[in-house]
């Protein structure tokens, strides 16, 4: 079965314009954020999962009356793979790992995806599925060297000193932020996997999923307690700007902040949606898709330049999505289709 039949139905494809809306608008927030406040990552992560934890309480939950009709301990091991992913990722960056080869690691979840479905559920795919999934990820990483290069300039040189020093220190310490993005890829990768055999298992019940995903890890944020007030002060100390319905000034990274929030949950809660009538590789394929319009996105909205590079990447990255949705073939079928009912009433 190809892609398009699985995304035929209306829900699905909803989901998928909610989740290219929703993330490309709320990476425009995000680098609003970053750039007034670099240090605000915590703030921003426990903002989002408390704003979708509460409106999960309220409109899923129930205020508590509602029961999960998926077993807690299931919930567990999905947050428990979401934390380490996520544990991973954010430590790697302590290893000598620079940013553009952070991200080009996280493009690589569509291969990660096609193994680990391979490797559990006995999957099988066609060449043509092989192809597009190297292709997309091969756009995607070039486009991500060539928009991380000053990034990688910037960091080489501030440890270039620590370089020089040992060499095979400095080495052994990549290598295991090297390991750390491995294990937090095919964690992740595992995790859309076991997402998948859940709803096979209880149906689709993908608002609560989002709920008790986003619930269960905040207890983890009294570990940051300090630096989430920190940065919240940082926040609401930032110029006023005046809100016309409020009537009153409000801290412009305040409202950064809640946009970012609002779009966020727009975006997650379309993926949790996506999840619930996809495929695990092809809401893999939405979200890694999502991630490189929202990189070009950010490139033409914060007038980024755009090179040869990146036009070599998109290419690989249209015309990959293009052979894995299997546009051509569907095309082709139609119109043989059309031409056969033309002779059929002649």
């Amino acid at each position: 079965m190809g892609f398009m039949p699985k995304i035929s139905n209306l829900k699905a494809a909803i989901a998928i314009a909610l989740v290219f809306v929703g993330c490309c608008s709320n990476v425009v927030f995000l680098e609003l954020l970053v750039k007034f406040d670099p240090g605000s990552g915590n703030l921003i992560t426990f903002a989002q999962f408390a704003f979708i934890a509460i409106e999960g309480f309220i409109f899923t939950h129930r205020f508590g009356t509602q029961p999960a009709r998926i077993g807690f301990k299931d919930y567990t091991i999905l947050v428990a793979m979401f934390f380490t992913s996520s544990v991973c990722n954010n430590y790697a960056f302590d290893f000598n790992i620079p940013m553009p080869l952070h991200m080009i690691f996280r493009a690589g979840s569509l291969i990660a995806n096609m193994i680990m479905g391979i490797l559990i559920l006995n999957k099988k795919y066609d060449f043509s599925k092989y192809f597009s999934v190297i292709l997309i990820t091969f756009g995607i990483v070039i486009c991500t060297i060539v928009s991380g290069s000053d990034v990688k300039e910037s960091k080489s040189a501030a440890k270039e000193a620590e370089e020089e020093a040992d060499p095979a220190t400095v080495f052994f310490w990549w290598t295991l932020g090297i390991t750390l993005l491995t294990v937090a890829l095919f964690i992740s990768a595992r995790m859309g996997i076991y997402q998948e055999v859940l709803y096979k298992r209880y149906g689709k019940h993908p608002r609560e999923a989002l709920y008790y995903t986003h619930l269960l890890p905040l207890p983890g944020f009294l570990l940051l307690t300090g630096n989430i007030w920190e940065h919240f002060k940082i926040c609401v100390s930032s110029p006023p700007v005046p809100v016309p319905v409020l009537g009153i000034g409000v801290p412009i990274v305040l409202l950064y902040l809640l946009g970012n929030v609002l779009t966020q949950y727009v975006c997650i809660s379309s993926v949790y949606v996506l999840t619930t009538e996809c495929s695990s590789l092809t809401v893999t394929l939405v979200v890694t898709l999502r991630k490189f319009v929202s990189l070009l996105f950010s490139i033409v909205y914060f007038q980024n330049p755009f090179t040869i590079y990146h036009w070599i990447g998109t290419l690989c990255v249209f015309y990959g999505t293009i052979v894995f949705t299997e546009v051509i073939p569907s095309v082709k079928k139609s119109l043989a289709a059309r031409k056969s009912d033309a002779k059929k009433v002649e």
